[in-house]
């Protein structure tokens, strides 16, 4: 029997620790994103962490920025960035309050407005593919800039908030390189930072990064 999911909200003291604890430990938590037409509820499947200066694929890496400025605190809150000049991704914030650490939401499951979803990944060729991907989760929930400082730890009717779910079992939980981070930050040996439920069909594959080449 499955047990059904625990829809406390997740506390700020949960968001408030190093982000290699955080990451693996956001893994079959649950995401709520209220719009206008209905919720949608996703489950996370994967993720990646990025540790702010001591990290070379962080944003945060060269310091403060416009852009980075919601990383640096407090946890908890989401950190929305626009990339290609076409998709925004999502983050969570972690760590202690000024130290800009975050997790990427790379993957999730949709468990409830699944129809709502699909209205926004037309493209998508079944409901596993609806957020398979940092850019199509953020598509799939109806995720832009303008969320970029929301609280997520909140019993609030915010747009985004994380409720406690289920968490995995470490023997459960992959993790090694990040997809498409170039230079160290994409070494796996070095920084083995993306986690993933075994075996899960919404997981996203790995990539490495590939140079743009310019246009002769």
């Amino acid at each position: 029997m499955i047990a059904t999911p625990d829809r406390t909200p997740l506390p700020r003291d949960f968001f408030d620790r190093p982000v290699l604890e955080v990451a693996p430990d956001l893994l079959g938590r649950l995401l709520v994103r209220t719009t206008p037409d209905g919720p949608i509820t996703l489950r996370l499947t994967e993720v990646e962490a990025y540790d702010g200066p001591n990290d070379p694929g962080s944003h945060a890496y060269r310091g403060r920025t416009p852009r980075n400025d919601v990383m640096f605190g407090p946890p908890g809150r989401v950190y929305v960035y626009f990339t290609y000049g076409m998709w925004h991704c999502m983050n969570l914030v972690c760590g202690p309050d000024g130290q800009a650490c975050a997790v990427l939401l790379r993957a999730g499951e949709i468990v409830e407005g699944a129809e709502l979803a699909r209205k926004r990944r037309l493209s998508a060729r079944n409901d596993k593919e609806l957020a398979k991907g940092p850019a199509r989760l953020a598509t799939a929930l109806g995720v832009d800039r303008a969320l970029d400082g929301t609280d997520a730890c909140t019993s609030a009717e915010t747009p985004l908030r994380m409720l406690t779910g289920t968490p995995v079992p470490s023997d459960q939980v992959l993790n090694g390189p990040r997809t498409g981070v170039a230079g160290d930050g994409g070494n796996g040996d070095i920084h083995p930072w993306r986690f993933w439920i075994a075996n899960d069909p919404t997981v996203s594959p790995y990539r490495a990064h590939v140079p743009k080449r310019r246009r002769s």
